[in-house]
């Protein structure tokens, strides 16, 4: 669970640069920053990366979808969801961790701002607030979800950590989701064994030896015959008849009582 300090350090570094573009002001704390004016811009890397300060309702890059209190219910389910899979998969590769990490801490970055920021700066109810977002690189004008931009959509750390993490997912799934397949049998002569039955391989040539020498070891142990060698009983006795009289080498052959 170590890579939940990515998580809460992306989270962090999240609230603090909103917190420096928006401005706050704790009396008690004598914390009084006074950030940026509302829609307002300063370049950063000359025209091409600039920090502007808006603030969006709906999900990262400003995407509109429905009613405030859903997308903050489902950002709660999620990241409760996305924590848990953290959890279960603890000892997976560092990659699928990473990547989650920083998902959810993205998810919980702008869940603090919907859930928090309506109350603290006095303008909606809890679970009501809007995403600070700051960051805005200059692209060519393109078309989503029915939107014309003439700039990339601002953005914010947050939305930064869930594109990365997603990103990993994407570039990485081969390593992140691969399976470990059965190393294949090799006969003593380096010939291939036929390939597996429901799941497994046949038995190699040492162990066929083995059992084939078992079974013939059963087969010739004297308590494992079934052949019954039954002596003659008395029903059985030849009979003193003239056909039996005959004389052998010996003289004539009599039945004994």
């Amino acid at each position: 669970m170590r890579i939940l300090f990515v998580t809460f350090l992306v989270v962090i570094i999240d609230q603090v640069t909103k917190l420096l573009v928006k401005g706050i002001k704790i009396e008690s704390l004598g914390i009084n920053i006074k950030g940026m004016p509302y829609g307002s811009s300063k370049p950063l890397f000359g025209d091409i990366v600039r920090i502007t300060f808006i603030e969006n309702p709906g999900m990262a890059f400003g995407i509109d979808v429905g009613p405030k209190m859903f997308l903050t219910i489902f950002t709660i389910a999620a990241s409760l969801f996305i924590l848990f899979y953290i959890y279960k998969h603890r000892n997976d590769g560092l990659l699928i961790r990473l990547s989650l990490a920083l998902i959810l801490a993205g998810a919980i970055g702008n869940l603090i701002d919907r859930t928090f920021y309506g109350v603290i700066y006095n303008y909606a109810p809890l679970f009501n607030g809007k995403v600070v977002d700051f960051v805005q690189v200059e692209f060519w004008d393109f078309t989503i979800f029915g939107r014309t931009y003439t700039t990339w959509p601002i953005w914010n750390i947050a939305d930064a950590a869930v594109s990365a993490g997603f990103l990993i997912i994407l570039f990485f799934h081969n390593r992140i989701f691969k399976t470990d397949e059965p190393a294949p049998v090799v006969n003593g002569d380096g010939t291939l064994v036929s390939p597996p039955v429901d799941g497994e391989y046949p038995l190699e040539p040492a162990e066929k030896i083995h059992e084939e020498n078992s079974v013939q070891s059963n087969f010739n142990h004297p308590e494992n015959n079934n052949i019954n060698i039954n002596p003659l009983n008395g029903s059985d006795q030849i009979e003193d008849t003239a056909e039996n009289g005959a004389s052998g080498p010996g003289g004539t052959i009599k039945n004994k009582d």
